[in-house]
Order: structure tokens, then C-alpha cells, then sequence
């Protein structure tokens, strides 16, 4: 009978025989384990390495933009009276500003009324019509403007704001309340708004209109048209009409007036207190009436930082790197990327890189030396601050093209506007020959100056692709008048404002009206129709816009409205700028482009950190042989537990064969012994 048990027939020890066998079995599996451990600490360490390329990426594209190393403060000794803000174009120095006026709001108001609630006049269809513009001449007494022999003009006058749209409301039966006037100037969005002011008096209820924006040429103009078929009521009117060049039943208590002041005592006035270029580059914003000094200077600080942070940013990568690839003599221990060739090559190519000279820089510096950053013998950067110091002492304003992407022109009105991946640094010539134009209408003859409601106050726009209808309000103008007032109300469309869009409508001595797209190039276009066109154009056949045309280093380059781009056969293909004047044909001076070191660097490191980059490619392939490791792992482990089962087999075998043995023996034994026994 076969025994269940090892070891149980003759007590043969067959688990540790089959455990001591084992063991030299799987002696091939250590050494996978050990080799699945190194390879996964590579993949580790190759994560490392990412992530310090990344966080040194990332300290380089905070100095991609040409801004960080142009920065200028702009700081006033008096900030309670303003504050100040200054951009890379302004120029250093100190400013005496003497603000003497601060720009404000027009309000104006009604007779006062027993109620808000109470209807006003009839309640027949009524138009309300507000305008915006400048008041000049006459003088102000008492709220109201009046003739002033001692004026120029003696007369007031009211100009329209062809910059500003007005709007236009119905009052009727449902809405002829002050309140429901009140509401309907504040629904309709006209510029205006509109409130309810009680004195306390018999009559205590006024309508008071203030202007949303300040400036002398937010004055307003209310026109009340009533419905010509119905009875005459004159209550609204005499209620609401304000012209300041003629009926005034509103009072004016706030004028419109521009904020003034003065720049080193040359006079400066601003529609709002945020006065911008009156020191070239710098932003006032006024609060209170006084002089103080603003000073403007260069951010040296900023640059400081700026390149401080470089040079950390890229000692942090090269202690990761040497961390990693290091050997200690006295562990006798590497690092995990010891001897990687991949990791060697990622540091000669940055090392390389930054200390190479600058290709196509235009400025007075095009290494980083020239600025005090330098390699030392252990391979890491260092910054000498009093050179960086005396480089923006000396050429501020280049310290920019050595780290940033950065264009430079030679003509004051070419610009540099941008560029692309295929854009290398280099140089060339820039010929302008012809100018970009912009889409227009203008009439062969003088303009109609009547317009009559419903006869020719219609007129449909289309400006750049975009159309709109505006209704001029019926009056006889100037022909000025008339190009300003049909302006705001193209201009003030939802559809234009939606979109963009704008035009510029101007009178020529002979009182012909042009009507002028905004923007520039072939996708400018006007088209007018409707009532008024003929009167106001004659039907002229519309001019369409063109793009600017020229060459960029010798080879055709792409117009778009005033930007002209690099072709592609040419070294500064990409390159894009902006041609705001000059002559044309005409050479246009030189154009240069040059990739700083920050730019250089974050598009190299991209090789590396990219999904298809070196680190990942490394890393994968090391997590492929990680996988086929684990994969011979569990093929060994099958071929093991087969081996064991044997080995367990074959000591059991044995273990039954010695214990049936044994049990021969000792019968044997017994029957001898007993045959003894007779036969003695």
C-alpha cells in the first residue's frame, strides 16, 4: 500500500530535500528579481530627470516674452492725487504733473413734479432722442446756456460726437410716468441713466439724466418728437427737450467737462480721469486736483530676478543630473543612470547651447558672458551682478533679444509683430511696394442736408461683411453735422460693436460725405443702400480695401491688411510685421530676427520632455524590458511549481520504495530470528 504522506515510510525528510533543491532551482529568478529592480529604478530616475527638465522648461518660458526684460516703473511722489504705470516704450526721467480739472459726467434735470407716478401729457406716441456731443460758445448761467456777446462763438453751440451713440425711445399711454421714463432710458442702453430725485418740495419729483461717461463731449441733446397726426401736446417737450444750443426745459447741475492738467507745463486734456501718452509709455490715473513729480525708470530688478532665476533654474537640473549619474569610490556605488548615454547627451546639448554666441542678434549683446553669466569649473552657472548692472546701465533695452524671441526694424513705422516655428534668426532687407488701403464710399456730389422722417433717414451699412440699418434723426445739418451723426449711429450698432467693426464718416469742404471702413486690406468693403443713400452718396460705386504688398529679405511676402509676412522660401519665413505708413514703393530699411537663449532652450528641452522626446523614448523602452522580465518571471515560476511537484513526486516514490523495503527486511529478520530459535 502506497503512503500518503512524505516521509512517512521511511522517514526520509523529502520537503527539505525538495525545498534545499528548489532553491538552486530559482536561483535564476533572484536574478531576474535583481535585474527587474535595476532596470526599475532607472525608469525612476528617468522620471527624475523629467521632471527637473520640466520645472527648468518652465522657469525659461517665463522669459520667452521680451517684456520681462523691458520692464519700466512708473511711480508718482503724491499717489493721492494720482497713480501712474509705465510700459517698456516709455522713457526714463521725472515729470512734474500739475492736475488742475478732473474730468466729469453731465447731469441734467427736470422740472420738478407732484408724481412719479402721475402720466405726463396725453399719452400719444412720442419719440425721445438722445445725442451726444461738445458745447462751445455762450456761457452757462443758472443751469442753462445762454448768448455771451464776450464769446467765441457768442452763441452756444452743440457739436455731435461722431465717436458716441445716442439712441432713441418711444413714449406712449403705457410708459409716460417719470418712473416709466426713468425705465425706459435705463432698458434701452442709450449712454444715459436715468434716476428719480426728491427735494422735499410741493413739487419735489425730478427726472435727473447723467451721462455714463465723462468728457467735454458727453454733453447731451434730448429731442421730443411727438406723432404728427395726433392733437398737440407740448408737456413732454417742454418737460424733457434739451438742446443747449436752443430750448433747455432740462437744468443742467454738473457740466461735461475733460480732465486738465499739465506735463512738464505743456497742457494735456483727457475725456477721463485714465490719461494715457501724456508721458510717452505711461498711464496716469488722476484722483484729486494738485502737482506732484512722477518717475519713471528702468526695472532693473525685474532683470535681476530674471536672470537670477535662469541660473538656478539650470544649477537645480545639473545637481539632479549629477545626482543621478554620480560614483561613489568609497560605496563603490553608482548612480542609477551611471554610464547612460542618453543623459550625457541631454547635458553636452544645454551646456552646448548656452554657451554658444547668439545667431542673428541685432542688439549689443549675443552672449550671455557680455551679461555676467558664466560657467565655472564644476560645470555649474554663476552671475557676476556689477556686469549684469553695468550691461542695463549701458544697452537696457537689448539685454531683451538675448534671452526672448525678439524683431527689430530700422524703420520707425515697421513694427515687429510676431513669428513662427519656421522663423530662423537672420536679417534682411524689407521692400514696401504698395501700402494696404481701406474699403470706402464716397459721393460725387454734395450731400443732401435735409433729412425728413420716412423720406431719406434710412440708410442699410454693410461694413467688412457685417450689415446693420441705422435711422438718422430728422433735421437739417451741416455737412459735418451729418457725417458726425451718421457715424455714432453706425458705429453704436449692436451688429458693428458685436462685431468689431467700426467706420470713420468725414466731409470734404464741397460737402461730400466719405463713409470709411476701419480696418485695412481686401477684406475691407463697404456697401450703402436704403432711403437716404442717393441723397447722401449719389449712389457712388464703393472702393474696396487692399493688403500691403513687399518683399522680406528679397523673397515675396504674404499682405493681410497692414501685416506683411516672410515667405516661405526666405530665411524670416513667418516673420510678421505691421506697416502702419511711409512711402510706398519704397525700401523700408532692415528687418532682423533673432531666437534668445531661453527661446533656443525651451524648443531644445521639447526634444527631451516631449511625448515622443528622448526621456520618454528611454523610459519606455525601459518599461518594455521591465514587462518582459515580469514575463520570464512567471515562466520560470510555471516551470518551477512543475519541478517541485516533481521532485515531490519522485522523493515520495523513493520514500514508499525504502519504507517497503524496510518492512521486507524486518520480516526477514524476524523469520530468521525464529528459525534460530528451532533449530537450537
Amino acid at each position: 500500500m502506497a503512503l500518503s504522506s512524505p516521509g512517512i515510510g521511511s522517514n526520509l525528510d523529502v520537503k527539505g530535500f525538495v525545498s534545499q533543491l528548489m532553491q538552486v532551482e530559482a536561483l535564476p529568478l533572484n536574478a531576474l528579481a535583481k535585474k527587474e529592480a535595476a532596470y526599475l529604478s532607472k525608469v525612476s530616475a528617468f522620471g527624475t530627470l523629467k521632471g527637473s527638465l520640466t520645472s527648468f522648461q518652465s522657469a525659461l518660458d517665463a522669459l520667452r516674452t521680451p517684456a520681462k526684460f523691458q520692464a519700466v516703473s512708473a511711480t508718482a511722489a503724491d499717489t493721492t492725487i494720482l497713480g501712474a504705470s509705465a510700459t517698456n516704450k516709455s522713457v526714463p526721467g521725472t515729470y512734474t504733473v500739475d492736475v488742475q480739472r478732473l474730468a466729469q459726467a453731465q447731469t441734467i434735470a427736470s422740472a420738478g413734479q407732484a408724481s412719479s407716478t402721475t402720466p405726463v401729457g396725453d399719452g400719444a406716441k412720442t419719440t425721445l432722442s438722445i445725442q451726444f456731443g461738445a458745447i462751445t460758445g455762450g456761457k452757462l448761467v443758472s443751469g442753462a446756456y445762454v448768448n455771451d456777446p464776450a464769446a467765441t462763438p457768442p452763441d452756444p453751440v452743440f457739436t455731435q460726437n461722431p465717436d458716441q451713440s445716442g439712441g432713441s425711445i418711444v413714449i406712449d399711454a403705457s410708459n409716460n410716468s417719470l418712473q416709466g421714463i426713468r425705465d425706459a432710458i435705463n432698458k434701452a442702453g442709450m449712454g444715459v441713466t436715468a434716476t428719480i430725485v426728491s427735494d422735499g418740495s410741493a413739487t419735489p419729483n425730478h427726472l435727473v439724466l447723467t451721462s455714463d461717461k465723462t468728457g467735454a463731449k458727453q454733453s447731451m441733446k434730448i429731442t421730443v418728437d411727438r406723432d404728427p397726426t395726433a392733437p398737440v401736446d407740448d408737456t413732454l417737450k417742454n418737460l424733457l427737450a434739451y438742446d443747449p444750443a436752443g430750448t433747455q426745459a432740462m437744468t443742467q447741475s454738473s457740466a461735461a467737462q475733460d480732465s486738465a492738467l499739465t506735463v512738464n507745463g505743456i497742457a494735456v486734456t483727457s475725456a477721463n480721469r485714465s490719461v494715457g501718452e501724456a508721458i510717452q509709455g505711461v498711464s496716469l490715473t488722476l484722483s484729486k486736483i494738485g502737482s506732484t513729480a512722477v518717475t519713471v525708470a528702468r526695472d532693473t530688478n525685474s532683470v535681476q530676478g530674471a536672470v537670477t532665476s535662469l541660473v538656478k533654474a539650470y544649477n537645480d537640473l545639473d545637481k539632479t543630473i549629477k545626482q543621478l549619474t554620480s560614483y561613489d569610490a568609497a560605496t563603490k556605488t553608482g548612480g542609477p543612470l551611471l554610464g547612460e548615454a542618453s543623459v550625457r547627451n541631454i547635458q553636452t546639448s544645454i551646456r552646448s547651447m548656452l554657451g554658444q554666441p547668439l545667431e542673428g542678434s541685432a542688439g549689443a549683446f549675443n552672449n550671455l558672458t557680455q551679461v555676467g553669466v558664466s560657467f565655472q569649473k564644476d560645470g555649474t552657472l554663476a552671475l557676476d551682478s556689477a556686469k549684469l548692472t553695468k550691461a542695463m546701465t549701458s544697452n537696457f533695452n537689448d539685454i531683451a533679444g538675448l534671452f526672448a524671441s525678439i524683431g527689430t526694424t530700422t524703420d520707425p513705422l515697421v513694427s515687429y509683430n510676431g513669428s513662427t516655428a519656421s522663423t530662423a534668426a537672420g536679417s534682411g532687407t524689407l521692400h514696401v511696394s504698395a501700402l494696404a488701403t481701406r474699403g470706402s464710399v464716397a459721393g460725387t456730389a454734395a450731400a443732401n442736408l435735409v433729412i425728413n422722417a420716412g423720406v431719406n433717414d434710412q440708410i442699410n451699412v454693410t461694413v467688412d461683411g457685417v450689415s446693420t440699418s441705422v435711422t438718422l434723426p430728422p433735421a437739417t445739418y451741416t455737412a459735418s453735422s451729418l457725417a458726425a451723426a451718421l457715424q455714432a449711429k453706425v458705429n453704436g450698432t449692436s451688429e458693428l460693436v458685436g462685431a468689431g467693426a467700426a467706420v470713420t464718416v468725414r466731409a470734404d469742404a464741397d460737402g461730400k460725405l466719405e463713409i470709411e471702413s476701419n480696418r485695412y486690406g481686401s477684406a475691407s468693403k463697404i456697401v450703402v443702400s436704403g432711403s437716404g443713400a442717393s441723397d447722401l452718396f449719389q449712389s457712388a460705386t464703393p472702393t474696396d480695401g487692399t493688403d500691403v504688398q513687399g518683399t522680406i529679405g528679397g523673397v515675396a511676402a504674404t499682405g493681410s491688411g497692414q501685416f506683411l509676412t516672410g515667405g516661405t522660401a526666405s530665411v524670416l519665413s513667418g516673420l510678421k510685421l505691421e506697416i502702419t505708413g511711409g512711402g510706398a514703393p519704397a525700401d523700408r530699411g532692415t528687418v532682423a530676427y533673432s531666437r534668445g537663449y531661453a527661446d533656443q532652450m525651451t524648443k531644445l528641452l521639447e526634444q527631451f520632455t516631449s511625448t515622443d522626446g528622448l526621456v520618454n523614448g528611454q523610459t519606455t523602452s525601459l518599461q518594455k524590458t521591465v514587462t518582459d522580465i515580469g514575463k520570464a518571471r512567471d515562466a520560470l515560476n510555471t516551470r518551477l511549481a512543475a519541478t517541485e511537484k516533481r521532485y515531490l513526486a519522485q522523493f515520495t516514490a523513493l520514500d514508499v520504495a525504502i519504507g517497503r523495503m524496510t518492512s521486507t527486511s524486518n520480516y526477514l529478520t524476524q523469520q530468521l530470528a525464529q528459525l534460530s530459535s528451532m533449530n537450537g
